[in-house]
């Protein structure tokens, strides 16, 4: 199947919702030589403090924290965008949704995706001799939005039980091991359906052996290649074990951190045995725990956002607190990157994108701006220092534009929009406007619990400089080449359940 087909198929169908992936096993051709390989792997709806290495209550990721020891931790690491698609979008393209269209999530029956018209990271590496690897490059694994977007009844909110496939009016056996197995998506190799209801407690081993045979033959080939892994970890459904009744169970999310972990020290196994020292890993998410989901939420960590939590909604996925995109970020490569480090740099996932083709010696896109940096001297412990500025936009709902809502600069946080998604109790924190932005000292209040006062002179000085990287930033966007996705929808695409239509394959009541 040719590039262009499958880039119009999986990457323009690849962000309805959180897609979940991995690609190409054709190698031939150019050799190697001294170009670096790259593995990103990406956590979906994981806080930050769900990470072991930041959060000390945290023991369920000893892979990772081990990860953190021989390599370099990101306290200071952000999410493009709160939701997932957006987020997505701007690692691939490294430029936030205002410039490459995609500025919310799509549904489950969204018709477009990604504009074709944007370059993605594979393309260019593709370009440098490299073989790449993610569900919607050249080779496809994985299922093509979220798996909370099957035919399952309200899946995932809150609490278990909620049986995937529904069984007629006969009740199901073992609720405990429905609720989180089948989910009615397809999941695809390539162009073909290799399964439909998907098995959510295979999935992750099926994730980890696709991504380990990709290392494999890649290092084997002698050419280099990027491989990038979007989790379905910890999205809801959680998949995993069943909670198990007794005395020092695992809660579900507990239990589903650790699978994820297993997966992620399996690849970073098959990494340390292909060859290592030429293969940098890079680890993170795409935005803050889900806390409408209850106890299948993550942990923001000290990030708990009191002010908006105080009026109500939750401050964490879904808002520009910084519960809902500071993330947690590792970087791994032996001999290159120093071992157990802790870098309070400004970064983001933008910087992904131009700090990859720097390492791979490839050039930058030409007729359009990034929004990302070539971090890779932060990376090498040459410097302390990423951003001066980051933009955080709107993202949590359909229809919202991406408008840049809220500005980090430096250490202060200053928010025009404020309000709160749906929390565990059902609030919603009310959208409110602020014609003098709310302005948070970070380094001082982590919770974001108490601006600074308004009359006072440190506010007074913050706010023009302010203003002045927003306005500088908008000015930049509206010189740019941007795209517009097409976010129009067709209902006949839709997941089911009905065992009679081909497209579904759930089996019969």
């Amino acid at each position: 199947m040719a590039w262009l087909s499958l880039k119009v198929l999986l990457v323009g169908l690849s962000f309805l919702g959180c897609l979940y992936p991995l690609v190409d096993f054709s190698f031939s051709g150019e050799t190697r030589g001294q170009k670096p390989n790259f593995v990103i792997i990406l956590a979906d709806d994981m806080g930050w403090g769900d990470l072991g290495a930041n959060w000390a209550g945290t023991k369920d990721t000893a892979n990772l924290d081990r990860m953190a020891a021989e390599g370099m931790r990101f306290v200071d690491f952000h999410a493009a965008a709160s939701t997932c698609s957006p987020s997505r979008a701007a690692l691939l393209t490294g430029r936030l949704g205002l410039r490459n269209g995609v500025t919310h999530n799509f549904a489950v029956t969204s018709v477009g995706g990604l504009p074709l018209n944007e370059t993605t990271l594979a393309e260019v590496l593709r370009g440098a001799g490299y073989v790449t690897g993610m569900i919607g490059f050249d080779y496809y694994f994985g299922v093509p939005y979220s798996h909370d977007m099957g035919c399952t009844d309200t899946p995932g909110y809150n609490h278990p039980p909620c049986p995937a496939c529904p069984r007629g009016d006969r009740p199901s056996r073992n609720l405990e091991r429905d609720c989180y197995s089948d989910v009615a998506l397809p999941l695809y190799e390539n162009l073909n359906i290799v399964e439909q209801p998907v098995n959510l407690s295979a999935l992750a081993q099926k994730y980890a052996e696709k991504a380990t045979q990709f290392i494999r033959q890649a290092s084997a080939s002698g050419r280099p290649f990027l491989l990038y892994v979007g989790l379905a970890h910890m999205h809801v459904p959680l998949a995993g074990p069943p909670p198990s009744a007794g005395p020092g169970s695992l809660r579900p999310y507990s239990a589903g951190l650790r699978e994820m972990d297993r997966l992620v020290g399996q690849i970073k196994d098959t990494v340390d045995l292909a060859g290592k020292n030429n293969t940098f890993l890079w680890f993170t998410g795409d935005n803050g725990p889900w806390a409408q989901k209850c106890e299948l939420a993550g942990s923001v960590g000290p990030f708990t956002g009191l002010w908006q939590a105080r009026r109500g909604g939750s401050p964490a996925k879904q808002t520009t607190w910084e519960g809902g995109h500071r993330v947690p970020a590792l970087a791994y490569w032996p001999g290159r990157v120093p071992v157990n480090v802790t870098s309070a740099a400004l970064l983001s996932v933008l910087d992904i994108f131009p700090t990859v083709l720097a390492l791979a010696g490839a050039p930058l896109p030409r007729g359009r701006r990034f929004d990302g940096l070539d971090v890779s001297q932060v990376l090498f412990g040459r410097a302390q220092t990423g951003h001066r500025a980051l933009f955080h936009p709107n993202s949590g709902a359909a229809g919202e534009d991406g408008a840049l809502q809220t500005v980090r600069l430096e250490r202060y946080k200053a928010f025009y929009v404020t309000g709160g998604a749906r929390a565990c109790d059902g609030s919603v924190g009310p959208e409110r406007r602020h014609e003098r932005p709310l302005i948070f000292d970070l380094e001082a209040d982590l919770a974001e619990a108490a601006p600074l006062a308004g009359g006072g002179a440190e506010y007074r000085a913050v706010v023009p400089r302010v203003a002045a990287a927003l306005a500088g930033a908008l000015d930049d966007i509206a010189r740019d080449r941007v795209s517009r996705a097409d976010y129009s929808q067709d209902p006949s695409v839709r997941p089911c359940c009905d065992p009679r239509r081909p497209a579904c394959r759930c089996p019969a009541a």
